[in-house]
């Protein structure tokens, strides 16, 4: 990380450093002006203003690759880590300063660093060194870079057996849920048929309560039914005696002739 952070002081003076190596576009003075403006912004840590003034300069000389490499500082520091990497592109392609290239590579590194493209910002600082084998920083972050990746392959294995653990531990807590709401729902169909069986076991036994009562009361009935007729029996025979005495009295006696 202290390496990153020299890259900044240090991309900096290879900044003004590139602008004396270029001659032509001072000669010329296209776009002069808002570069030097752009650096002071930048100095400033205003990189909003420097990136507008190198924008500036961009277009009033879009083949110079200072202004392109100078662009990809400016968006480096706001973290526009893509646009930057495009503007070093640039400035690689349109350049042919060995010292421009370099540098420009030992950015290209830190930018695709810092997008988590590894292996390719390996690639560019190895390219830096190729151009410029004395760059101290640029030897410093590809080992780091490199110690990053080995890091990393290593500890994929350890990430993926956490992971599998952790799918089997989830899959056996999934399992014991499962079970746990398996016998809570076997428990509630127990506790159902139980209530309906007392329920229909209580129906039953009204039912059975009611049949007893109908039959008391049917047997209750059919002693009424034979006190009446016994009764009926009895007043009948005691008015077929009257009768009878009612006949006997009404009758003439025959007296013997002799």
């Amino acid at each position: 990380m202290k390496a990153f952070l020299k890259y900044i002081r240090f991309s900096f003076l290879m900044l003004l450093i590139t602008f004396i190596a270029v001659p032509k576009l001072l000669a010329q003075g296209a776009g002069r002006k808002q570069v030097a403006e752009g650096n002071k912004y930048f100095a400033e840590e205003k990189y909003d203003e420097a990136n507008n003034k190198y924008r500036d300069a961009e277009v009033s000389n879009p083949e110079s690759p200072v202004v392109h490499f100078n662009v990809g500082d400016a968006l480096y520091k706001k973290r526009k880590y893509e646009e930057a990497l495009e503007a070093y592109q640039k400035a690689i392609q349109k350049s042919d300063d060995v010292q421009l290239q370099a540098q420009s590579y030992y950015n290209l590194g830190n930018t695709l660093y810092r997008l988590d493209k590894w292996p390719e910002s390996v690639l560019a600082y190895q390219r830096a060194l190729k151009l410029n084998p004395d760059d101290k920083d640029a030897k410093y972050n590809l080992e780091y870079v490199r110690a990053k990746i080995k890091e990393s392959a290593q500890k994929q294995p350890q990430d993926q057996q956490q992971q599998q653990q952790s799918g089997s531990d989830q899959q056996e807590q999934q399992n014991q849920d499962d079970q746990q709401k398996k016998d809570q729902q076997q428990q509630d169909q127990q506790q159902q048929n139980q209530q309906q069986n007392e329920k229909q076991q209580e129906q039953e036994q009204q039912s059975r309560q009611g049949e007893a009562e109908q039959k008391k009361d049917k047997e209750q009935l059919s002693k009424e039914d034979a006190a009446r007729l016994l009764e009926a029996l009895r007043n009948q025979e005691k008015e077929a005696q009257k009768q009878r005495q009612i006949k006997a009295q009404g009758r003439a006696r025959v007296e013997k002739d002799w």
